[in-house]
């Protein structure tokens, strides 16, 4: 069984004491690559030292926290994101996206929306996929993907409801990731049984949204993800393990995997 942990945060100060051991703990339960996403320039520029470190099994995704408002901040990530891009050594753009959950207000939800234009042209103009953040906005984010006519999408821990998902989907061809708290999440058992299976990926979101509400999730616990979809879609779990193995690799083009 070969899988890939689409969205995770080796990064996070969480793992900062153990972290080539749960890289090691990944790698026994048949995870071969775990794409780490960056949520600022300091965050990116250590998640990169842990790509580079375990090449070939950690991959960097640069991204951009949403509720973060500081522009400077933005064009620095950015730049970043593209002489980072030049060398081969970023797989995506991501995440990035709409935070309606900590972000109230109009004026500065108006310009999340304008942030999150600007990061979907930077992946087009670098030709990576985006991995997008969508907390209590995901019908809106579907909207602004649709709009911006941008299709290498990655959904990632989709919280909204399940027909702007299928919209999302039909018109856009995005894929979802399903994290590893579909075990208890009615929302996450739901969009894993309506998304096709050529459209769906695993992901963690280590250290969050694991199995068990507030312990430290880490990329180990994916096969839990992928055993609960397969239950949900009366599957086997090689099925899933194989279709949301070779989706990864089709959108974030990944290489020298086993």
């Amino acid at each position: 069984m070969r899988l890939v942990d689409a969205h995770c945060h080796l990064e996070d100060e969480a793992f900062d004491g153990d972290r080539e051991e749960v890289i090691q703990r990944a790698l026994k339960t048949g995870v071969v690559a775990m794409l780490t996403s960056s949520l600022d320039r300091e965050g990116a520029l250590k998640a990169l030292g842990i790509a580079r470190e375990h090449k070939g099994t950690v991959f960097l995704c640069i991204g951009f926290d949403p509720t973060i408002d500081d522009e400077a901040e933005v064009e620095a990530v950015m730049q970043l994101a593209r002489e980072l891009a030049e060398k081969g050594e970023v797989v995506a753009i991501g995440e990035v996206g709409l935070d309606y959950y900590w972000v109230r207000s109009e004026e500065a939800r108006s310009r999340q929306v304008a942030r999150f234009k600007e990061w979907i042209r930077l992946a087009s103009e670098l030709g990576l996929p985006l991995v997008v953040h969508s907390r209590s906005a995901g019908k809106y984010a579907v909207q602004v993907l649709l709009k911006e006519g941008y299709d290498r999408v990655l959904m990632h821990a989709f919280d909204g409801r399940v027909g702007w998902a299928l919209k999302g989907v039909r018109e856009g061809g995005f894929y979802f990731s399903i994290p590893t708290s579909v075990v208890r999440s009615q929302q996450k058992r739901k969009l894993a049984k309506v998304i096709p299976l050529e459209n769906l990926m695993v992901e963690t979101d280590s250290p969050v949204l694991g199995p068990e509400r507030g312990a430290r999730n880490e990329p180990a616990n994916l096969p839990l993800a992928v055993e609960a979809i397969a239950s949900i879609k009366g599957l086997t779990v090689e099925e899933v393990a194989e279709a949301t193995y070779q989706n990864a690799l089709e959108l974030f083009r990944l290489r020298g995997l086993p």
